[in-house]
């Protein structure tokens, strides 16, 4: 049922907090009573503790004693263990999809690559982003609708490294590596599109454990690649 106060049920309350962590507005590693929670995202507490349930079981919170939310910390450990998944999974699904791409799929990522690059040189992350997610999902979306939704929210996960990223380096907007993969899926090659595109997601990563923690050696993550490469 809706919230009486604002109109919001369980799910847009949940899709609500699930945003402000995801987009940082709310920061890794902070934790609040959730009356002030609520205040600060304008929402009630009634659907709220349902949807921090939701969002426990999915990693992004921990609740703590007293009706306390501590939101999940970034870290290069954690990093790298969500692009290990990503690696595994995505580059699997990849290989899976590049034969079932119809000529519409592949103009589909055309597009994506086109948007990505026009708002890359406005510097634009919020426009830009909408592509980028459009192109991955675009990727792997013949491979089947479970690949689909375990991915989507690893690449949602992904999104608070992705902003710190953005702000390192010029590296992080240029479309030169999905340019790469795209090609590959159009020549129905395979094996090189799922190469290509655990380098693309270990290049992100060793660039953010570098600047997150320079001590943290990402021996899981490198030998993840090495397996996709053989």
């Amino acid at each position: 049922m809706p919230d009486e106060a604002n109109g919001l049920g369980t799910e847009a309350v949940y899709q609500r907090v699930r945003e402000a962590i995801l987009e940082g507005e709310i920061a890794p590693g902070s934790t609040m009573s959730q009356v002030a929670l609520a205040d600060e995202l304008g929402i009630s507490r009634t659907p709220l503790r349902e949807a921090l349930r939701m969002l426990q079981s999915e990693g992004l919170v921990d609740a703590e004693r007293n009706r306390r939310v501590r939101v999940a910390p970034v870290s290069a450990r954690d990093l790298e263990e969500l692009y290990v998944m990503r690696v595994t999974l995505e580059a699997e699904a990849i290989r899976l999809a590049v034969p079932r791409m119809t000529a519409e799929d592949l103009a589909r990522l055309e597009g994506s690559i086109a948007e990505m690059a026009h708002f890359a040189q406005a510097l634009d992350y919020r426009r830009w982003t909408v592509p980028h997610q459009a192109f991955h999902r675009g990727l792997t979306a013949p491979a089947g609708e479970r690949f689909t939704a375990v991915l989507t929210q690893l690449l949602d996960h992904a999104e608070r490294y992705r902003r710190m990223h953005i702000g390192h380096g010029p590296s992080a907007w240029a479309t030169k590596d999905h340019r790469g993969i795209l090609d590959a899926c159009k020549a129905g090659d395979r094996e090189l599109a799922g190469r290509l595109l655990a380098e693309h997601f270990a290049r992100t990563a060793f660039e953010l454990i570098e600047l997150l923690d320079p001590a943290h050696d990402p021996g899981l993550l490198r030998d993840t690649v090495g397996d996709v490469a053989r």
